[in-house]
């Protein structure tokens, strides 16, 4: 009797997220500080983010309406009544020694957002991610550590408080995510949406976006989670998916080693040069923090008419963006998910649409030259002198068959640089396409007599050297010529 071997255990991944965003006010969240990044340490505090005595916070205004408009974003409920609280843990850049947040009334609850996976087929799949909270807080100061980049190794730490009290949206996700790359696309999904809103510049070198990671692992099929770890401060969308990918594995490997007991509730952080996520502390949970209601500043309760104002400036957002351009346009979801992934490339492509031109070969100068130029330069579409207009007008031109592509590709480096009408600059050129059927005939029949030999072997059946007689009418044209109607022509006149 042949006995079976047990099945492999399936594993699967509970992920959460806790997405920190900075909002883009001028000023602090409880003072007149500015909140500008790069400036000298310690040269942008007053004693309110000082927490010094006797001083009282005031509620930025601008921070409350950016929260609400995130919320509405985000299809959360905004709390009718809610209120601030003090954190309490004790850290070096933190002066108060505690952290002004809000803790059991957020400013919006019970959301949503949708994430969109392209395989590599370019077929998209949909997935909606819950969104348990989004609450304002205060960021804490910056610890900057001599000798080393890491508190480990370094021989003393300075403080920078230019960063405390700067505004902070914290956006606490359902642990609804199971793959390290379902966890960068909402990571990025969220960058998205407050770039849109332009509440946040959602720049992760500056730390205006940072993520921390709660991740378990548990038999396929479980109901209960397993033990819970946080990968802390994640700083880039692949260090997030390669950070939770290498989790999942260990937790799996310490479970099937017989070793589950190793798996704490702990803070953990990803070491980029090794690839691995390393123990720093263990993790505290919310009796720790002490919460009690923040004395120094009144509760909120949001006029319904500030509200609904608010709602309605929202702009239309990139999921519902990505899905016009589908059903509308006709573009595909590698497209789609291209042209909105930064709203500046949005407005530029959106811009160049209103002229009338093609949403095809407007999405394919953009997502080809244009993109490539720009990533090589290191540069943003609002770097660039060519302008949506001239876009269009160059699109235009290619459409009537003035000029070709290859003349427009020859073009665009002067256009992107120099900027100005591309109308002007053909004319300017001499560039105008050779699209009269008497002149281009003449110009076949010139390359064939020129060329017996090769006309004899085309006739042979080596009919590749068609492409031969097309390069040599594109060089006596300067690539002037039609390409389609000198191909068309060229076949007639090589069969005899």
């Amino acid at each position: 009797m042949v006995t079976k071997a047990p099945a492999k255990t399936e594993y699967e991944a509970v992920i959460g997220l806790e997405t920190h965003c900075q909002l883009s006010t001028d000023t602090k969240i409880f003072c007149n500080c500015s909140t500008a990044f790069g400036a000298d340490p310690n040269h942008q505090v007053c004693p309110v983010c000082m927490g010094m005595p006797g001083v009282l916070p005031v509620l930025n205004a601008t921070v409350l309406e950016y929260a609400v408009k995130a919320g509405h974003a985000l299809n959360c409920e905004i709390a009718k009544y809610s209120k601030f609280d003090r954190k309490q843990y004790f850290y070096p850049d933190l002066p108060k020694n505690y952290q002004v947040s809000q803790f059991d009334l957020p400013i919006a609850e019970h959301g949503w957002l949708e994430v969109e996976i392209v395989d590599e087929q370019g077929e998209a799949t949909r997935k909606k991610i819950g969104i348990t909270r989004l609450h304002m807080e205060e960021d804490a100061g910056k610890l900057v550590h001599g000798g080393s980049d890491r508190l480990a190794g370094s021989t003393h730490s300075l403080v920078d408080f230019n960063r405390t009290g700067v505004p902070l949206i914290e956006i606490v996700s359902e642990p609804d995510m199971r793959t390290g790359l379902e966890a960068a696309e909402y990571a990025q999904e969220i960058r998205r949406i407050v770039r849109y809103l332009g509440v946040s510049d959602g720049n992760m070198q500056e730390g205006s976006l940072r993520c921390d990671v709660n991740i378990s692992v548990r038999p396929r099929g479980q109901k209960e989670f397993g033990t819970k770890v946080e990968i802390k401060n994640m700083n880039s969308f692949s260090a997030i998916h390669r950070a939770i990918d290498y989790e999942i594995a260990r937790q799996i490997e310490a479970i099937e080693s017989g070793e589950g007991e190793s798996i704490i509730q702990e803070t953990r952080l990803w070491e980029e040069g090794a690839q691995r996520t390393i123990g720093m502390r263990s993790k505290e949970g919310a009796s720790d923090y002490r919460y009690f209601p923040e004395p120094d500043l009144t509760p909120i309760e949001v006029a319904p008419n500030l509200l609904k104002q608010w709602q309605s400036e929202l702009p239309e957002l990139p999921a519902a963006k990505r899905h016009r351009y589908e059903e509308e346009i006709g573009l595909s979801p590698y497209d789609t998910r291209i042209l909105t992934d930064d709203h500046a490339i949005t407005q530029f492509f959106e811009t160049t649409l209103k002229a009338g031109v093609s949403a095809k070969q407007a999405a394919n100068w953009l997502m080809g030259d244009i993109t490539g130029y720009l990533n090589n330069e290191n540069l943003s579409i609002t770097d660039i002198a060519l302008t949506p207009e001239a876009l269009a007008e160059l699109i235009e031109l290619i459409e009537a068959n003035t000029i070709s592509g290859k003349i427009a590709k020859e073009l665009l480096p002067e256009l992107l640089t120099k900027g100005g009408s591309p109308k002007k600059l053909v004319e300017k050129k001499g560039l105008t396409q050779i699209s009269d059927a008497a002149t281009l005939e003449t110009l076949i029949d010139e390359v064939i007599a020129d060329h017996p030999q090769e006309l004899e072997q085309y006739r042979n059946g080596k009919t590749k050297l068609q492409g031969f007689f097309m390069g040599q009418v594109m060089k006596r044209t300067s690539g002037r010529a039609d390409p389609k109607a000198t191909n068309q022509m060229l076949a007639k006149k090589l069969k005899g």
